[in-house]
């Protein structure tokens, strides 16, 4: 009886690799490579690059997802087209003027940017390149989103909305009897001026929306949602804006439909990428036992005080 009992006990005290532990072991692994820097930057732009699909799923959402605040929002643009002489005309003879003030010049290399775009711009790279260095990987993740913000809405505001509006830009001032010299208007309504598609600053038909006001707006959303402050990214963009307004060719319209397109494209980026991250962290740890595979031994033991069978299971 006693010989039959050893036997029994020695087959159950199995000593077996837990799926627990493996994963334990597959979590710490992870860890260590996540601190490699250029693992960290390549699953960052990679991320930023699945992530695309996302990012105009979400902008699409937005305006979808409840069809009676688009409408409202459609009409509040009409009636802000509708009242741009008064507006603009206000912009010009009562706001500009008291604002004086500029900002040091910054020589740019880069296409497309110029005068104070460098003030946007090298601070997205400085984060960016400073992030790398100290293998920040929030730090990458927001410059590379606010990167995807200005590059969204050059497409959509320069190149698309611009070219499909054709608005003709306000003639300074636009409340003095002095005649109209094209390709200036003083009419809010003069849409439809198609001159090709102007790639750069300028030119015909080229006011509806303000494409500063929307990489601006893009961008500060960006910054608030990732770093959760209002205040320092619109302070700092309002900033830039204000000190070269004069040079800003646009109606009233042009530049609040800009800032909304450009809330719309920074928070679209901010939870498509947000979503992806998530699916990434989920596929990592995610456990499912149908897919898991398990590779059986059963060895046969036998010494002096006992005989049994060793039994190891490796998931």
């Amino acid at each position: 009886m006693k010989y039959h009992t050893t036997i029994l006990l020695s087959i159950f005290s199995i000593p077996c690799f837990s799926q627990h532990d493996s994963l334990n072991i597959k979590h710490d692994s992870l860890k260590v490579k996540k601190q490699n820097r250029f693992k960290v930057a390549g699953s960052v732009i990679g991320d930023s690059f699945l992530s695309v699909p996302g990012d105009f799923s979400a902008m699409g959402h937005t305006l979808s997802s409840d069809w009676k605040r688009t409408a409202l929002y459609t009409a509040g643009i009409i009636g802000l087209i509708a009242i741009d002489k008064q507006t603009t005309g206000f912009l010009h003879d009562k706001i500009e003027p008291n604002i004086d003030y500029s900002l040091p010049e910054i020589k740019s290399t880069i296409p497309h940017v110029i005068g104070t775009d460098s003030y946007i711009v090298y601070p997205i790279i400085g984060l960016y390149a400073g992030s790398l260095i100290i293998n920040n990987e929030k730090g990458q993740v927001v410059a590379v989103n606010a990167a995807k913000s200005l590059a969204y809405s050059y497409v959509i505001t320069q190149i698309v909305l611009k070219t499909m509006t054709s608005r003709n830009r306000p003639q300074r001032k636009i409340n003095d009897d002095k005649p109209v010299v094209e390709p200036w208007t003083k009419n809010p309504w003069d849409f439809g001026n198609y001159d090709n598609i102007h790639f750069g600053h300028g030119g015909t038909g080229t006011s509806f929306p303000s494409f500063h006001a929307t990489s601006y707006f893009a961008v500060a959303k960006v910054f608030q949602m990732e770093y959760n402050n209002y205040w320092i990214p619109y302070t700092f963009v309002t900033v830039v804006f204000l000190s070269d307004i004069k040079s800003h060719e646009h109606w009233v319209s042009d530049l609040l439909v800009g800032g909304l397109v450009g809330t719309i494209i920074g928070r679209s980026i901010v939870i498509s990428s947000r979503k992806q991250r998530t699916k990434n962290e989920s596929n990592a740890f995610n456990y499912n036992p149908k897919k898991v595979k398990m590779h059986k031994q059963l060895i046969p033991q036998i010494s002096n005080s006992m005989v049994g069978f060793h039994f190891i299971g490796t998931f």
